[in-house]
């Protein structure tokens, strides 16, 4: 498989990139674990942040990347530079203009992937010379589209090219690991499953909501990109927990951007992590989650899903 070849990973996950969540800790106890951890550059960090906890994810010795927003880096090249510096195995560039970064990354032996929420997204990809692609689905949690589901996603993109193409969005445990594998992808994007790892930067009061949603509790939209004044893209929303300020806000985005007592009230929540004011990104396999666990454990569960592969195989062979 291309990403134990490439990699050298004996799980084919990636651990999705995701701000205040997969700081160094988490990333590199992914990669030890058999997969490959994607530091979380989110565009609030400094450049030193990264190099920090770049540092920490490659303690370990084992291969691992980090996610950029593309928007974010034309404000923020010094954020490319660092990362450059770093030569993580994998950069995924996603959300945005990435085509004039592809390059400058591939010339310094650094693996770049996309993800794509659309089949026009991923012809774009395959124009800009990518070395893979990510067939985000909408049941994904935080940013992208909410345009086409994970499964006729991933079969499109893999009908469109012959690059490398892993599945994100609802895939929570092996069973579902499995199934996309079963379909043609190199491998799982997964990222809600490590939400409450016990290495992630996640904060105590949200790990426990994340803990009691179920598979119906997210939403899609841009109020919180409102309320963060970050920078985002309206085209590229985010699914997180529903909660009070997002259902306060919720069809007045517009209002809310220029509300100074909005986005106060948003800062101070997420700063304290109360899970009613707070965006907390997650996808539609957050049901899943039922406690703190090592990344380590959340590996090991999620290599099983050759024995489903397996059951597939004879089941249908009789």
């Amino acid at each position: 498989m291309w990403l134990s070849e490439r990699f050298g990973m004996t799980v084919p996950v990636v651990g999705a990139p995701m701000a205040n969540v997969s700081g160094g800790r988490l990333t590199a106890a992914i990669s030890a674990g058999g997969g490959l951890g994607m530091l979380g550059a989110g565009s609030a960090v400094s450049a030193d942040w990264i190099r920090t906890e770049g540092a920490i994810a490659a303690a370990g010795g084992k291969p691992y990347g980090i996610g950029l927003m593309a928007w974010s880096v034309g404000e923020h090249p010094e954020h490319l530079e660092a990362i450059l510096e770093l030569k993580p195995a994998l950069v995924s560039l996603s959300f945005g203009d990435y085509k004039p970064y592809v390059a400058p990354l591939q010339e310094a032996g650094i693996v770049v992937a996309t993800q794509a929420g659309t089949v026009a997204d991923a012809r774009e990809a395959v124009d800009a010379g990518v070395d893979a692609i990510v067939a985000r689905g909408a049941e994904a949690g935080g940013h992208g589209r909410n345009a086409v589901a994970t499964l006729p996603l991933l079969q499109a993109i893999l009908d469109l090219t012959d690059l490398p193409v892993l599945a994100g969005g609802g895939i929570s445990g092996p069973r579902g690991l499995a199934a996309v594998l079963a379909a043609g992808a190199a491998g799982g994007w997964i990222g809600t499953a490590f939400l409450t790892c016990v290495e992630a930067l996640t904060k105590e009061p949200v790990r426990q909501r994340i803990i009691e949603a179920d598979e119906t509790d997210t939403v899609y939209g841009t109020v919180f990109d409102a309320a963060s004044r970050a920078g985002w893209p309206d085209e590229f929303g985010g699914r997180a927990l529903r909660n009070a300020y997002f259902d306060n806000w919720e069809g007045r985005e517009q209002e809310l951007a220029t509300d100074d007592a909005g986005h106060a009230d948003y800062a101070d929540g997420s700063a304290a992590g109360d899970p009613a004011r707070a965006s907390i990104y997650a996808g539609q396999g957050v049901g899943a989650l039922t406690g703190e666990r090592t990344a380590a454990e959340v590996l090991s569960e999620f290599a099983t899903y050759r024995s489903y592969l397996s059951a597939a195989l004879n089941d249908g062979s009789k």
